[in-house]
């Protein structure tokens, strides 16, 4: 195994940390995947312990997909490595071995590999959340849309390799495909909003 391989697995291990779990816990109240919505993230973290843990567990899992991209690029200079890594601590973010494979839905990791990756594409991305929730206040509306987005605004706003522009495809479908419940409510109309107003 050379040493790209070895930091795409670091960067694996860096996104399974579960700082959400590891956070409300040490907060006193109890295990984050029976609360709420049963999600390993920062959204959930805010339902089960507020916004201050919340906030501290959202600035971490934004540093896994910035550390994972960091280290890629203290081993190799190609840019399509660099596009693994972010995906790989979102795969781990999404499935960390730690917690039986079952993690949160990887888009503050996400945000932190793009936003070294590629940061006028990031802003994209971010503003494409702030409007879809700010409009329709469903966090998990807005992280599909910027999710769908990723690819499209990387290649707007750059000119990605092809393994960059793959990485942000396959982070994108990881995304959308860890929302699949949100998704299924939002059809329902039975997903909460962020903040207070009719479902």
């Amino acid at each position: 195994m050379g040493m790209r391989e070895v930091a795409l697995l670091v960067a694996y291990l860096l996104g399974s940390i579960p700082f959400a779990y590891l956070a409300v816990r040490l907060a006193g109240h109890g295990d984050v995947r029976t609360i709420g919505s049963g999600n390993v993230g920062a959204t959930n973290t805010l339902r089960a312990a507020g916004w201050k843990v919340a906030l501290v567990v959202a600035f971490l899992d934004v540093g896994k997909g910035v550390a994972a991209v960091l280290l890629m690029r203290q081993t190799t200079a190609s840019p399509d490595w660099a596009a693994a890594a972010a995906v790989a601590a979102v795969v781990g973010h999404c499935f960390p071995v730690w917690l039986g494979f079952s993690g949160g839905k990887g888009v503050a990791t996400a945000v932190g590999g793009l936003l070294i990756l590629a940061p006028a594409a990031c802003a994209v991305v971010a503003v494409v959340w702030v409007v879809v929730l700010a409009l329709w206040r469903y966090v998990s509306l807005a992280s599909v849309c910027a999710a769908a987005a990723f690819p499209v605004a990387l290649q707007a706003v750059g000119e990605p390799t092809r393994g960059e522009l793959g990485a942000a495809v396959m982070t994108a479908l990881v995304i959308i495909g860890r929302h699949h419940g949100n998704i299924r409510r939002l059809a329902r109309r039975e997903e909460p909003r962020m903040w207070g107003g009719k479902r």
